[in-house]
């Protein structure tokens, strides 16, 4: 036998293991009223959490790319306006740096 066996058995048989007289007690209430209060507040604090969440929705989406598309769209225009600019200016300096020679 091992030792947790012969340890749990009870010394003298004046006191009988049965139903009525082995229970959780108020320990055991107690312990499982705390578990019970515990899972209550972790899952209203997990419901206060989950409400902050903002899904955005598919038409405020569609916006979105409609607006970063333009943005984009701009910003390559501009892009193409300077880089003309720069070769104009080039073509021009060329151009009369040779008249002057």
């Amino acid at each position: 036998m091992s030792v947790a066996l012969l340890l749990a058995q009870p010394k003298n048989e004046q006191f009988p293991l049965n139903d009525e007289t082995v229970s959780p007690g108020y320990l055991g209430f107690a312990v499982f009223l705390a578990l019970c209060v515990a899972v209550y507040l972790l899952i209203r604090s997990m419901n206060k959490q989950i409400g902050k969440i903002q899904v955005p929705r598919e038409a405020d989406l569609v916006r979105q790319e409609r607006e970063r598309a333009a943005v984009d769209g701009d910003e390559q225009d501009e892009e193409r306006n300077e880089a003309r600019g720069a070769a104009k200016a080039e073509n021009a300096g060329g151009a009369t740096g040779s008249k002057r020679s």
